[in-house]
């Protein structure tokens, strides 16, 4: 078995593992949600809900990030491969991030609120 033929199975499986997470995260994700709804009825789950299920597909976009990038650079290192690969990665990194900003509420090199009152605290009591 030939280099390549080896790196574009670790590349698949690892698509296989980005994708798993992802349909796990959401089942997960509807399971605690219903369970909560079915505990507290009434409870507010819309927020956890949608929090629980972009971070599984955050963590299954980067698994697919991961295998394109494997299976690009070793398997068919091309330079129209390789175009393809950093249009795949721009399109997933703007994916992450509009996530991200959905589930935090803040760009990802803001600090949080509780970070930054905190900051706030100790340079006014100095």
């Amino acid at each position: 078995m030939e280099i390549a033929e080896v790196m574009d199975s670790v590349g698949s499986a690892i698509d296989v593992v980005g994708v798993a997470v992802i349909v796990v995260g959401a089942l997960v994700s509807s399971w605690i949600a219903y369970d909560t709804r079915r505990r507290t009825p009434g409870a507010p789950i819309y927020v956890a809900y949608r929090r629980n299920l972009g971070r599984s597909i955050l963590l299954g976009l980067e698994f697919l990030v991961a295998a394109d990038i494997i299976k690009t650079v070793a398997v068919t290192p091309t330079f129209s491969s390789v175009g393809v690969l950093a249009i795949i990665v721009l399109i997933r990194t703007f994916l992450s991030w509009s996530l991200q900003l959905e589930i935090d509420g803040r760009w990802p090199w803001q600090k949080p609120a509780s970070e930054g009152s905190a900051g706030q605290e100790t340079a006014s009591s100095s």
